[in-house]
């Protein structure tokens, strides 16, 4: 159950990413590294974490035209990411372009090809939000109608709040990934989340895998906390 958590290593730089990440060994399998991390480090981070024996979540949420889409899906292949982020409303051409320019690069260096995986509503996004910026559906039925345009685009699966992951079993494949930020185990603060549910109620709904930040980062004892999520999800 350990290799289904996946640990937003949000940190402004390196030191304080690697110490939470030597930490958790053991205790986790997968790691993330989103904007805040990548930007201030490179993809220099993604090796050294890979170094430690974690698998690497590249969150970039890429979102730009196929070109250079498929220009950052090279890149992050050859940094060995394990799996990355397109935004959906991207396009059908510019993720086909990740997922074509993943596999291209995976053959040349002779690597695994990283999973790609779309972006459909940030968990932070409720229906007046969408409505701001000019949609006029629900959370969930926007959430579909990207999955399923990711799906068409050759994406691996998608990444939605926990409140959707049902939904995207009955659409994708069977095998398609479902990873679900906005996790937040009973009794913790939701934050800036406003679509969430706990481990067990995102595992129980579909989710191939969990994306959980604070509630472990900010702990005490992170490596305590994370075993203590893969101790209720196996219970």
């Amino acid at each position: 159950m350990r290799d289904r958590i996946i640990v937003a290593l949000d940190y402004p730089d390196a030191e304080h990413a690697l110490e939470t990440a030597r930490s958790l060994k053991g205790a986790g399998g997968w790691v993330k590294v989103g904007m805040t991390l990548y930007y201030a480090t490179g993809p220099d981070i993604v090796r050294e974490l890979r170094s430690l024996g974690f698998k690497v979540f590249v969150d970039l949420k890429l979102h730009d035209i196929p070109h250079q889409v498929a220009g950052a899906a090279r890149t992050l292949t050859r940094a060995g990411a394990d799996m990355f982020t397109v935004h959906a409303s991207g396009g059908r051409a510019m993720m086909e372009a990740a997922t074509s320019a993943a596999s291209a690069a995976a053959e040349k260096f002779r690597i695994a090809r990283p999973s790609v995986v779309a972006v459909t509503v940030l968990t932070s996004i409720d229906e007046a939000t969408l409505a701001e910026i000019g949609v006029g559906r629900s959370p969930a039925d926007q959430v579909a109608a990207l999955a399923a345009l990711a799906r068409d685009g050759g994406c691996d699966g998608v990444v939605c709040s926990p409140q959707e992951a049902t939904a995207m079993r009955a659409l994708l494949r069977p095998d398609a990934l479902v990873v679900t930020p906005g996790v937040r185990p009973a009794g913790v603060d939701a934050g800036d989340q406003a679509r969430t549910a706990t481990p067990a109620e995102a595992i129980a709904s579909g989710a191939s895998h969990l994306v959980i930040g604070r509630p472990i980062t900010e702990a005490p004892d992170p490596a305590a906390a994370a075993r203590a999520i893969v101790k209720e999800l196996s219970s």
